[in-house]
């Protein structure tokens, strides 16, 4: 048998997902984790910053993420010191969507209760509240999709957390009162949806901060 060495073929690393395919929440997550590192770092305006991720969270495929952070370095940097100011995880909660809907009636959300990652608010002739001034945060990042079917969704947070939206009115009213947080580790929540002959309405409630609540938190639990 011959024994003589034979040139190997080097093994072709995997390569980058296919920029048709569908994007993953992980996906958009991982653009977003960048874009967030970018403003950190004085890369991006506050004002690009909210516009790249308003995009983040409308594209349907890997193609349309990856122009986004093209122009920024995709490293992650060195790990800043995790600030004690807010009351949630590190790790996003796994689980499924909330779900509040108000068909002919109403649906309200409010008081101290744990923020699911993603809400589905539906009314049809009804209305929904949500208020998160006394929530906690189990996330960094939320996502609110809201829809008004001759009735009202109502969506209130606190004064210092970024607050961003996309939507929609048809003979109504979408209307998102658009926060940026000084604070790059800052809770931020997105409303996206639309209004048929009815009306969506995110905006901050005065004098409602989050780090407040955190520390008024911490003093009930003897911390």
């Amino acid at each position: 048998m011959d024994l003589e060495k034979q040139p190997q073929q080097p093994v072709a690393p995997a390569g980058p997902a296919p920029a048709g395919i569908r994007a993953s929440d992980a996906d958009r997550d991982r653009i977003a984790d960048i874009l967030r590192e970018a403003m950190a770092e004085g890369r991006l305006t506050a004002e690009e910053h909210a516009e790249r991720v308003d995009l983040v969270y409308r594209a349907k495929t890997v193609g349309e993420l990856e122009p986004l952070v093209r122009d920024l370095p995709v490293q992650p940097g060195p790990a800043r010191p995790s600030a004690p100011a807010y009351g949630y995880d590190a790790e996003a909660p796994t689980g499924p969507a909330e779900n509040l809907v108000a068909v002919f009636s109403s649906s309200t959300r409010k008081g101290r209760w744990r923020v699911s990652g993603r809400t589905n608010a539906f009314a049809v002739f009804g209305s929904v509240e949500i208020d998160l001034t006394e929530a906690l945060f189990g996330q960094r990042l939320t996502v609110i999709n809201a829809t008004s079917v001759f009735g009202s969704v109502e969506i209130k947070v606190p004064e210092n957390i970024s607050l961003r939206g996309s939507g929609t009115g048809i003979f109504g009213n979408f209307e998102v009162g658009t926060l940026e947080s000084a604070d790059p580790e800052a809770p931020v929540v997105i409303v996206n949806g639309y209004s048929v002959l009815g009306s969506v309405e995110a905006k901050p409630k005065r004098g409602k901060l989050i780090a407040n609540l955190h520390k008024q938190l911490r003093k009930h639990l003897g911390h």
